[in-house]
């Protein structure tokens, strides 16, 4: 049988530490470094729509809450940045023509982002292969492994987070 790095991280804690129990580390780990390679693929899937993560990350989120856009606080609340980080977003994906700030009809003092014309078809293709590439890693497992890893990272989501979505 293969070994991945969690198995070598664990054999290692056994011998240096056996007071430790390191299989809720081998979790943990493998969890984090596939969280690593997985952002490697996005990031390979986006250098071919000239896209970064975070454009797409903006781009990606306004696409699927539909034509009305989203204020700015609801996109740093889904995307989890600060207002800072968000307006430094907004404002270049706004030069670079993929987004419009407008008026927010139900409070003045606010605003909307929208995706332009030219946002879509920037990301629509990438948000396609973005979908085609979630689908060959999940190809990987056994349907019934993908339903039970779906459910236990879904448990570990809803324990872990802050506040309720």
């Amino acid at each position: 049988m293969s070994r991945d790095f969690a198995d070598h991280l664990v054999a290692q804690w056994a011998a240096t530490r056996p007071d430790l129990d390191p299989e809720p580390m081998a979790i943990v780990v493998r969890l984090m470094r596939l969280g690593a390679l997985l952002e490697e693929r996005l990031t390979a899937v986006l250098r071919e729509h000239d896209l970064t993560v975070w454009e797409f990350d903006v781009l990606a989120t306004l696409r699927r809450n539909g034509p009305e856009g989203l204020p700015p606080k609801q996109l740093l609340r889904e995307l989890l940045l600060s207002s800072g980080a968000m307006t430094h977003r907004i404002d270049r994906l706004e030069e670079a023509g993929l987004v419009k700030r407008s008026a927010d009809p139900a409070d003045r003092r606010g605003t909307i982002v929208r995706l332009t014309s030219a946002g879509v078809r920037r990301v629509d293709p990438a948000v396609r292969d973005r979908f085609e590439d979630a689908r060959q890693v999940v190809a990987l497992l056994e349907r019934g492994e993908a339903r039970a890893l779906r459910a236990a990272l879904r448990k570990l989501a809803l324990a872990l987070q802050p506040s309720p979505w």
